[in-house]
């Protein structure tokens, strides 16, 4: 497959850049597989399309503020770090992109706070570096300290303070993430109530979002694709949760590509690893029954995972219609539940 099949045109103005005031006040494009259609609804129709049995899969990765500014010792300018993902060292060495890239050499130190600085001790493919951190404390609660959001690119203004509580989600627990688990912006706990009212269980994995998922492929033809390499967990109790389910239905990618690779190796228990899974049409779904889904970017992982579920023709279809709809795109956007 060429990956030019999977592009599509989105007018500017249609990107959200703000989140709404409300979570739950989102539309939702409801695709129908079976019967190749959609219908334009609301988030807060979602436990409408719930059944006694069902079980909702979460991701309960926590964005930790990953966007770090700091200085060079002896040279004037600020240096930027985006932090992608802890790689070893027990937490202290990170893979990240770094600005200015081409004055940043191994060896090359930066601080950041009076009690935090870094090492740059390697590099990476496609720019990216080796980082290893030193603090008298705890790593992550100096990230909290002096970080920043780290909003997509396509979001064009800086982060404010209230994107620390708007860029996550409600049931958030497990720090890792540099990107959102977006599908599940939309939750509130009224909703999650609601769910449950419906008969629906819920169940929580982790996978720590990295900023590969999100970035366009770089491979023209897709089998020839990689993507990058992601933490995952699920715990026993959540593992009997998703195995006693009559359907699974996954809020988000993230929480679809955890499924799927433990699938892989077997009935669902607990586990934790890394998986690099790579979802296009062709890919044989074994425990996912639906999807929800915000709207994504075109030539990347995330649309093509969609349309391996909903299917290409149909998923491009639909958004098409989205976009003469007027739906808001993206991260901050609305959603569609494909059942």
């Amino acid at each position: 497959m060429d990956l030019a099949e999977f592009d599509f045109d989105l007018p500017e103005e249609r990107i959200a850049q703000e989140p709404l005031a409300d979570r739950a006040a989102s539309r939702m494009l409801v695709v129908h597989r079976a019967e190749q259609r959609w219908e334009d609804r609301a988030f807060r129709d979602l436990p409408a399309y719930l059944r006694e049995g069902d079980c909702l899969v979460l991701n309960d990765s926590r964005v930790i503020p990953a966007r770090l500014h700091g200085t060079r010792p002896g040279h004037n300018g600020e240096v930027e770090v985006l932090l992608l993902r802890a790689c070893g060292g027990q937490g202290r060495e990170w893979t990240a992109l770094v600005r200015p890239g081409r004055k940043l050499g191994v060896g090359e130190r930066i601080r950041f706070a009076d009690n935090l600085e870094a090492t740059i001790t390697g590099r990476a493919e496609f720019g990216e570096r080796t980082i290893r951190f030193e603090t008298d404390g705890d790593l992550l609660e100096a990230f909290e300290k002096i970080g920043h959001v780290p909003l997509p690119p396509y979001i064009k203004r800086g982060d404010r303070d209230a994107d620390r509580e708007r860029y996550q989600t409600v049931f958030a627990r497990e720090r890792g993430s540099v990107a959102a688990p977006t599908a599940g912006l939309h939750f509130t706990p009224e909703i999650l109530g609601a769910c449950r009212a419906r008969g629906a269980d819920i169940a929580y994995v982790t996978l720590h979002v990295g900023l590969g998922t999100f970035q366009p492929l770089r491979e023209e033809r897709v089998e020839r694709a990689k993507l990058h390499s992601e933490s995952y967990r699920i715990t026993q109790e959540n593992a009997e949760r998703m195995r006693a389910a009559k359907r699974l239905v996954c809020a988000g990618t993230t929480s679809v590509r955890t499924l799927e690779s433990a699938l892989q190796r077997g009935p669902l228990q607990a586990e934790s690893g890394e998986t690099d899974i790579f979802i296009y049409p062709g890919f044989q779904f074994r425990g996912v029954g639906a999807m929800l889904t915000n709207f994504h970017l075109p030539r990347t992982s995330l649309l093509l995972l969609v349309c391996a579920f909903a299917g290409t023709a149909l998923t491009l279809a639909a958004y098409r219609h989205a976009v003469e709809a007027q739906y808001r795109f993206y991260s901050y956007g609305d959603c569609m539940l494909i059942v």
